[in-house]
């Protein structure tokens, strides 16, 4: 009888457990990971990436999105009512200023692409880049990015490590 009791109450506690974990992980957190080197030298391939689900985000955050069934990464670089143009000199300017990136090394060239220049973003929409900007699959690949194709905001990258 006892015993009966004790598995009773395990099975409670296991159920609580998986709620509280999915509430955690389904509805607040999520974890993926670096698929590629778009977002090198920051982030790599094998990081692993924890990113939070309830926050918009804003200008210079590094997102987790899904585009087509594919994740990708990347860095919000302009958001609703902005204007994104690449330019012909591998330049990017927001609202008809070229902006200064510090900790971007790479110049940022345009895409063979439907994406049309200069670009004026909708509300609700958002202008992606990879910080490897030679070859990494963003907003210039696939266009702006709207809202519900975010899944959260990056917030810690676990190193891989090469055992």
């Amino acid at each position: 009888m006892k015993l009966k009791g004790e598995i009773h109450l395990f099975l409670i506690r296991l159920a609580f457990l998986l709620v509280f974990l999915w509430v955690l992980f389904g509805l607040l957190f999520g974890i993926t990971t670096m698929k590629n080197n778009d977002m090198s030298p920051r982030i790599s391939a094998g990081d692993l990436l924890f990113y939070y689900r309830l926050e918009k985000p804003k200008s210079g955050d590094v997102v987790v999105l899904q585009k087509a069934g594919e994740k990708y990464v990347g860095r919000v670089i302009a958001a609703g009512g902005d204007t994104v143009e690449i330019t012909e000199d591998e330049k990017v300017k927001i609202n008809g200023s070229k902006i200064v990136e510090n900790d971007i090394f790479y110049d940022t060239p345009q895409y063979e692409s439907d994406t049309v220049y200069p670009l004026t973003l909708k509300s609700g929409e958002y202008f992606i880049l990879g910080d490897q900007r030679g070859n990494a699959k963003d907003s210039r690949y696939f266009g702006a990015v709207k809202d519900k194709e975010i899944k959260g905001r990056v917030i810690t990258v676990l190193r891989r490590s090469d055992i």
